[in-house]
């Protein structure tokens, strides 16, 4: 097994049972510059990751000794590091407790290579909330979005600041709120809805949506597949119990069927 120094920020962590698989993994991890280590039981790669600090886990659900999603547990409960599920399990149920046990992504097995690269890559452009959470940006005032026509006047549309109804979604600090309690939001989710409050109202498809998880300048493996889709529904179905959790408004998103999600424009005063 090959370690890295702890606190690496590019360091990598394979959590795999099968050799061949682990070793790809980790064979891709290297090329893409990061120090890998690779543990083949669940215990020992919560262990690695608390050791070795690191920014990416790449987790298999069906592990020798305890289930993936109890080490994705254990993952979270200490790091906000990103977190793929490798994983040759193609259900729903699967894919829908993995993402809410804190996954980023859940890619299929067997896998393409490329694609792997590229999902990982894309994730890495992505803002990590425990940075932005320690060097919050100054705020100010940001022109609205360009191309974007405000269909409401109760939408508003600016990258920073974004308001429906109750809800308030600051793109600069990545925080979302409801009725003023902060939506406890995975980085994908809170990803989408400011997608969807940016889109005022438009009917967004799952394909772009799936995009827009993956990150705004994702440049590598574009196919998306059903699994994607089906995480994307995930996801929302996800932003939907946390808005009702919060006394929110779990109709905000509403599903256009056969195509994708949009935001209904809401008044001040609405639920």
């Amino acid at each position: 097994m090959s370690s890295s120094g702890p606190g690496d920020v590019r360091a990598a962590v394979v959590i795999e049972d099968d050799l061949d698989i682990r070793n790809l993994v980790s064979a891709i991890l290297a090329q893409g510059g990061f120090q890998v280590t690779d543990a083949a039981t669940g215990r020992e790669g919560v262990d690695v990751v608390r050791q070795e600090h690191p920014t990416v886990v790449t987790l298999d659900i069906g592990l020798p000794d305890i289930d993936g999603y109890e080490v994705l547990r254990r993952i979270r409960s200490t790091t906000d590091c990103y977190v793929i599920v490798i994983s040759g399990r193609d259900d729903e149920l699967d894919i829908l407790t993995a993402l809410q046990a804190g996954a980023d992504d859940y890619v299929l097995k067997p896998f393409r290579p490329r694609e792997l690269r590229a999902r990982i890559d894309a994730m890495l452009r992505r803002p990590r909330a425990g940075l932005v959470a320690q060097q919050p940006p100054a705020r100010s005032a940001a022109p609205a979005a360009a191309g974007i026509p405000v269909e409401d006047e109760r939408l508003e549309s600016s990258d920073t600041l974004l308001r429906n109804g109750v809800l308030v979604v600051d793109g600069e600090a990545r925080t979302a709120s409801c009725a003023g309690v902060e939506l406890p939001l995975t980085k994908t989710e809170f990803n989408l809805l400011h997608e969807l409050m940016r889109s005022n109202g438009a009917v967004r498809t799952k394909e772009e949506l799936v995009r827009i998880s993956r990150g705004r300048d994702y440049r590598g493996y574009n196919f998306v597949s059903r699994t994607d889709e089906r995480a994307i529904e995930v996801h929302i179905a996800n932003l939907r119990q946390k808005l009702a959790r919060t006394k929110g408004d779990p109709d905000l998103i509403v599903t256009v069927r056969g195509v994708g999600f949009r935001i209904v424009p809401r008044s001040a005063t609405s639920r």
